[in-house]
């Protein structure tokens, strides 16, 4: 039997009907916001993640400089720009070898291409002051800021000497490469440059030389410590500590030259004694020594040279950006070691 439908069901069923494509429509809808929301989502996500790799590419592209430069020839210091620089080595004790690159003053550069040992060592008697360069501990010369320092001093006209450093005798080896040039220099200035870790190498090499009844004629302090102690498997003012702090477990991977010894550097001690001329040079955003140290080492020395004119504080604005490693950069620079060099000779 039929069942007879009254005209309101009919309404209800029709509405019902008529309900359905609408529904469809608002759920079209719905999926399809949902849809560009996740993709929205995505897209921002694989944004961040972009900028997260520019982040750690940008703080891993100097990390990697400094862990391959162990791999750069050092007997070929041409080959990253060095063309009037030659590769030497000396023997300060039996059985031991170290590595100097020796650069002359930038305007010789075309005479010394393809000259031997004996050129270099006759060019340091031509009257041009003589710089040592003592740096700081981890990689080798090769380090850019290394390599700056001393095109810097050779573009101003003068000889340099860069010394890389063994697992010990830090002072033995300065010591040694001191008396080679003196023996070599005639009357010439030498003063010794020490940066981070190579300002403790260079007071306590200052302070072994007096005893020995010699001194630099100048000794310039880059981001200096004012007294440190490198004990076993202890990284000291290492250039890339900023690495350490965010990343501890990467010592484990890095070779630290000085791990398996104790060096003192009783830098304040040393200033105490010292009577040669200092130029102190430190920026205001050194972020591995604060600058409050520099301010500490030339009151220091100050007090016990008694003097204003031989002890100098240089400052470089933290607002330039040159860190630790950076001051080479300062296009001041030139101007303030010819400066300092010409006192010596007053």
């Amino acid at each position: 039997m039929k069942r007879r439908i009254n005209t309101s069901e009919r309404k209800i069923q029709s509405a019902g009907r008529l309900q359905k494509p609408k529904d469809l429509n608002e759920h079209a809808r719905q999926h399809k916001k949902s849809g560009i929301k996740l993709r929205s989502q995505w897209v921002w996500t694989w944004t961040k993640m972009g900028l997260l790799s520019v982040c750690v590419l940008s703080a891993t592209v100097p990390f990697l400089l400094y862990l391959f430069s162990d791999y750069v020839d050092l007997s070929r210091p041409s080959d990253i720009g060095l063309n009037h620089t030659i590769n030497i080595y000396l023997k300060p004790e039996e059985g031991v070898r170290v590595g100097v690159w020796y650069t002359v003053p930038e305007h010789r550069w075309k005479e010394a291409q393809g000259q031997n040992l004996e050129w270099y060592e006759k060019a340091l008697g031509d009257g041009s002051p003589i710089f040592i360069y003592l740096h700081g501990n981890g990689g080798n010369r090769s380090a850019p800021h290394r390599i700056g320092i001393a095109n810097v001093l050779s573009a101003v006209g003068y000889h340099v000497l860069v010394l890389d450093y063994r697992e010990a005798g830090l002072s033995t080896d300065a010591l040694y490469l001191y008396d080679w040039v003196k023996a070599r220099s005639g009357n010439s200035l030498v003063c010794v440059w020490g940066h981070s870790l190579g300002s403790g190498v260079s007071t306590n090499t200052a302070v072994k030389l007096l005893e020995q009844g010699k001194q630099f004629d100048g000794i310039i302090l880059e981001g200096a410590f004012l007294t440190g102690r490198l004990a076993p498997n202890q990284v000291f003012q290492h250039p890339f500590s900023w690495f350490y702090w965010k990343f501890p477990y990467i010592q484990f991977f890095l070779f630290n030259p000085l791990k398996n010894n104790i060096v003192e550097f009783p830098t304040e001690k040393n200033l105490q004694k010292i009577r040669t001329p200092i130029m102190i040079l430190h920026a205001e955003d050194d972020h591995l020594v604060p600058f409050a140290t520099a301010q500490e080492i030339y009151r220091i020395a100050k007090k016990a040279q008694n003097s204003d004119e031989r002890v100098k504080l240089v400052p470089f604005k933290g607002s330039l950006g040159y860190l630790h490693n950076g001051l080479y950069k300062d296009p001041g620079l030139p101007n303030i070691i010819r400066e300092f060099v010409q006192s010596l000779k007053a």
